[in-house]
């Protein structure tokens, strides 16, 4: 079948495969970049209009420095635009390393004899959720590998397990999912619990490099997980997260992919992904590929600005599997969501452990181990506003309600006040002195900003009460 860019505006192409490996090449191969359609996308962009497939390989394909430097000035003028300076934090949280796949670029692959395996218990998750609330945490993203023991009944259950964590004055305010693709009745069954974003990685959209990465289990189905998110959406799921694992593929295809599936998804069900990730890859125990797409440092700060361009309102998510520096490097071109004080290894977040990484047991590499209040403190000397917002999904702004929001840049009303409120929370429960010094001057001068005088006095007297004691108050 031959797809157009577009594809998808009739129900009968909801639930079936939109990747056609011919047309995403020939927009790679026969798309040509000129000064002048590059300043014009981007121009678009800046519109907050999402970019075609066409467009977005102009990007791409723009080699000129001076292009591409324009690419990311325009990435970095739109993510101020549409999310200000705010930058929310979260935490992965393994619940379980079982897995009955065997994919070549990850550590619980099943043929990794050396991995160690482990399933929390319901008492050690509740131990890792209260250290993760004792350092501030309001946001995770629970993690597990695909295997039968991890069915939606089970994810519902820890997911429910997790809300019920208080501590002081702690709690999880909310919940996402990195788990294998359910059929719809399994979405059902998941979204009752009260998640979030539910996200599921096609690691690669190239059908035949996907072969030959994923040698065993239900992930073989390149189909299936594909069309995961459709389900999801069936289902009344209508927070979802997609992404890319950069290195199995040429990056330029991945980029395409990752916008076709957008696309897919808005004509389909008239709402785009809430939020896409990009990670690399990293070391893993048991790791087997050639590096033949290993992408440069160079070539990710290119790929994330031209996906800022490509999907203006979508959250973009910057892991821990990314050194410091980089991190500084390419939050500036569109990233609204990075993890802080990441552990991988199953149990970790409650025990005293050697800092050094076991690969045994733990699925890649981390590259930036600072503690979470240490990546508050420099996203405060950088002038950016650390955010646990929770609002927007507990108030129902989410799937074709967010994108309302979103889209047109209205958005910003609500994130800017509540990132401040959930920071004002951070300094008075969790911050060391220097930290709560360097918050309180950023909470003012971002106060100071706001046009609204009304709204200013709104706030400023909500950070008051929270000094005073009361919690979780949003706009």
């Amino acid at each position: 079948m031959k797809f157009t860019p577009e594809i998808c505006s009739i129900k009968d192409q909801r639930m079936k495969p939109f990747i056609d490996p011919a047309e995403i090449w020939n927009y790679i191969n026969n798309t040509v970049s000129t000064k002048e359609k590059v300043r014009n996308i981007i121009a678009k962009s800046l519109s907050k209009q999402r970019l075609t497939l066409e467009e977005t390989a102009v990007l791409i394909n723009a080699t000129d420095p001076e292009l591409i430097e324009e690419i990311k000035q325009g990435a970095r003028f739109l993510k101020q635009t549409v999310y200000g300076n705010r930058i929310v934090l979260f935490a992965p949280l393994y619940v379980g390393n079982k897995c009955v796949n065997n994919c070549k670029y990850c550590g619980f692959r099943t043929e990794n004899k050396a991995a160690i395996r482990k399933t929390l218990s319901d008492e050690e998750l509740i131990q890792e959720v209260e250290a993760l609330e004792d350092n501030g945490q309001k946001r995770l993203i629970l993690v597990y590998g695909e295997h039968p023991a991890y069915s939606p009944e089970y994810i519902a259950h820890t997911v429910n397990v997790v809300y019920g964590v208080k501590k002081g004055n702690g709690e999880i305010r909310r919940v996402n999912i990195n788990a294998a693709p359910l059929d719809i009745d399994g979405f059902r069954t998941v979204k009752d619990s009260g998640v979030g974003t539910y996200q599921v990685f096609q690691e690669t959209y190239n059908p035949e490099a996907y072969k030959i990465y994923h040698l065993g289990g239900k992930k073989m189905d390149f189909e299936y997980r594909l069309t995961s998110l459709d389900r999801a959406q069936e289902a009344g799921l209508d927070d979802v997260g997609i992404g890319a694992l950069f290195g199995l593929y040429d990056w330029r295809f991945e980029v395409l992919g990752l916008v076709r599936h957008t696309n897919h998804l808005e004509a389909c069900y008239n709402v785009g992904p809430h939020t896409i990730s990009f990670p690399r890859i990293q070391s893993a125990s048991s790791l087997d590929i050639d590096g033949k797409y290993i992408v440069t440092d160079e070539e990710f700060a290119r790929l994330v600005a031209i996906l800022r361009l490509a999907v203006p309102y979508t959250g973009m998510i910057l892991t821990a599997r990314e050194s410091a520096a980089i991190r500084d490097e390419v939050i500036s071109f569109g990233v609204s969501q990075i993890d802080g004080g990441t552990k991988l290894e199953l149990g970790s977040y409650a025990a005293a452990k050697n800092e050094t990484q076991d690969l045994n047991r733990e699925q890649f590499t981390i590259n930036d181990n600072r503690s979470l209040n240490e990546i508050i403190d420099d996203l405060l000397e950088k002038d950016y506003l650390p955010s646990f917002c929770t609002a927007c999904y507990r108030l129902g702004r989410t799937g074709e309600h967010f994108m309302e929001f979103s889209v047109p840049g209205f958005i910003k009303r609500y994130c800017t006040p509540n990132a401040i409120l959930t920071l004002s929370e951070y300094i008075c429960d969790y911050a060391p002195n220097d930290t709560a010094h360097k918050g309180w001057q950023v909470i003012e001068k971002n106060v100071e900003k706001l046009e609204d005088e009304k709204s200013k006095i709104e706030l400023r007297n909500r950070i008051e009460k929270i000094k005073n004691g009361e919690r979780d108050l949003y706009f």
